[in-house]
This record gives structure tokens, sequence and C-alpha cells, in this order.
């Protein structure tokens, strides 16, 4: 999620996430708005755009096509990136606080839903025994983030948690994106394990067993995953947590700039897209995720969209961003 702004907590301007647009004739003073409220006019806006994007139809070849060389194009792109796309997500802990260090001081948004989620509660509602030694087993709190791509999230959260009982693994389906996470100098096999996996194929093997993890990161993940595929794949997933475990979720929302900007001919099925690369995405609601995660036994914590006006101040440019954000637990 390189869009959003990193957060500081000596800036004297309105920390991320608590930035709101009272006055419509201040909209060019900053470069971005949070929370921004949506017309039935600039929604049904959306929806022309989208059902204009959707006109033309691909063939069940090309289709097939992207699906079956998914990762070489996923490879293909962070071979010619390398780790220059993405910026570290130091909004992360603004976000998502499970993932900051217990002592953490750094700044909150302020969360309509009111969660009062705590890592200790994670953490102590069900370490689990294992019979099998697999890396990380002796860790208290372990993390696996899924298509971790070059280590985003993963080496904020090295950097700045350094309790010793905690262990992260993460994973890839692009073997050029694990050699780059391997080769970064924050990477510790003592505090973290990187592999390659695709996680929606039928059989994956993780390197831990089922019931042992305390937190599953996905981010910008599950949109780039044929929609057929997306509940089993949570199923999958939702089976490795701990009791008490959560599912940190963050994507991309329907009418989201990025899907509005696509020409026809792009759309592979709908509100599923493929990108000049190759890559694909896919454009969620708050209610199919919620289906989704409920059907995978899963409770909800929280279920919120994040509206965001963007500004090119240069160009007077209005920007509209919309992403998806949840957490689900597993009951204890």
């Amino acid at each position: 999620m390189a869009e959003h702004n990193g957060i500081s907590c000596v800036e004297k301007r309105p920390q991320f996430g608590n930035r709101y647009l009272t006055n419509d004739a201040d909209v060019f003073e900053h470069n971005a708005w949070d929370d921004v409220e949506w017309g039935s006019e600039l929604e049904e806006e959306a929806k022309e755009k989208i059902k204009f994007n959707s006109t033309v139809s691909l063939s069940e070849e090309e289709l097939n096509k992207y699906e079956r060389e998914a990762g070489k194009y996923w490879d293909a792109f962070y071979c010619q990136h390398q780790n220059k796309f993405f910026k570290d997500r130091h909004w992360l802990f603004t976000e998502f606080k499970e993932l900051a260090p217990k002592d953490w001081k750094g700044p909150v948004k302020d969360n309509k839903e009111n969660l009062k989620v705590e890592v200790s509660d994670i953490s102590k509602s069900n370490e689990g025994t294992f019979d099998s030694n697999f890396p990380g087993s002796s860790a208290k709190m372990r993390i696996f983030e899924v298509g971790c791509g070059v280590g985003n999230t993963v080496f904020p959260i090295l950097q700045t948690n350094n309790d010793p009982d905690l262990f992260i693994y993460c994973c890839d389906f692009a073997d050029s994106a694990i050699e780059i996470v391997k080769n970064h100098p924050l990477y510790d096999p003592s505090r973290c394990h990187a592999f390659v996996c695709d996680a929606a194929r039928e059989n994956p093997e993780f390197p831990f067993p089922n019931g042992s993890l305390d937190i599953i990161v996905l981010i910008f993940v599950l949109s780039a995953i044929h929609p057929d595929k997306m509940l089993t794949t949570l199923k999958r997933l939702s089976m490795l947590l701990k009791p008490g475990g959560m599912i940190l979720f963050r994507d991309y929302g329907r009418y989201d700039m990025a899907q509005l900007r696509f020409k026809p001919g792009k759309c592979l099925s709908e509100n599923f897209y493929v990108r000049g690369d190759g890559t694909r995405v896919y454009f969620f609601t708050q209610e199919e995720l919620d289906e989704m995660l409920t059907e995978c036994g899963l409770t909800k914590e929280q279920n919120s969209i994040d509206r965001r006006l963007q500004i090119n101040r240069g160009r007077q440019l209005k920007m509209y961003r919309i992403w998806i954000q949840c957490k689900y637990k597993k009951p204890v």
C-alpha cells in the first residue's frame, strides 16, 4: 500500500488517518483527506465507468492464460522493480496495532469502531503444543504474512519490534520476491522465515502446523487471486490460526480509482481485471468479505471502509481511493 503517507510522532499536521475535510473550499490545501463521504452522484458516476470498462469480454483462452501464468507475471514484476516499487508500510502500526511492540507509543488512528483487541489478548489465548520441531516453534508470538512481496510489511515489524518471543513467517509465489527478502540486511533467520509458496493452490505446504499462528496478514494479496479460489484460500489459512488468532486484512474496495481507470478489454470477470503487466486485481465490497470470513468460522472484530481523497495540487485533480480493512478472529 505505497499510496499511504508515512506517519511521524513529531509532525504538527494532522496525523495519518485523522485529517478530515470540513470545508470544501480547503480541498486543495493538502495532498490527502481521510474518511471522505460519497454522494449518490459520485457513486452513480463510478458505476457508469465500471459498466463501460467491462463492455469488452476476453476470450476463454486469454482468461486461462492469465490464471495459468499468474506466477510468471508477478515474478517478472519483481525482477523489474526489485525493492524500488513499494515503500515500507510505516502506517502498519496505526492501522494494525496488533503488529506493534507492546510498549509502542506511536499515533493511533481514531477508529470509529472503538476496537479493544490487544496483542496480549491474542498471544495469551492458546499457545498450543506441537510434536514437531519447526522454524519459530519456540516463539510465543507467530505472525505469517501471505504474499509478502519484497518485505514491505515484514521489515518494518522486525525493525520496530525487538520482542525475542516474536517470529515472522512470510511467503510469496514469486521466487524473485523471496530472493529479495532474503538478501535484505534486516533478514534474520533466527527471527524470520521466508519461503516460496502459492497459498491459493490446492494443497500448499507450510513450514508450520495447523493451529500454530497468532496473526495472519493479508495486505493487497487476496485481490490478486482468482475470485473462485478466494474462499478456499481463506478457509485453508484460517486452519493455521490458534484459537483467538486473527486475520488482519486490507485490500482494494469497489469503485476505487484504480478500478475506474481501467480501459475496455481489461476486465476478466465482474470486478476482476488484468493490468498492463499481466498481474490481476479484484475490487471488494465489505459484504462479500464478511460473508467469506464468517464462513471460515471467524468472528468480526472490524470490517470498515477507508475512503481517502488524494489531491494533485499542481494539476488541481481529485483522486478517490477506497480500501477495505478487516480484522476477524478465530473463536477461543
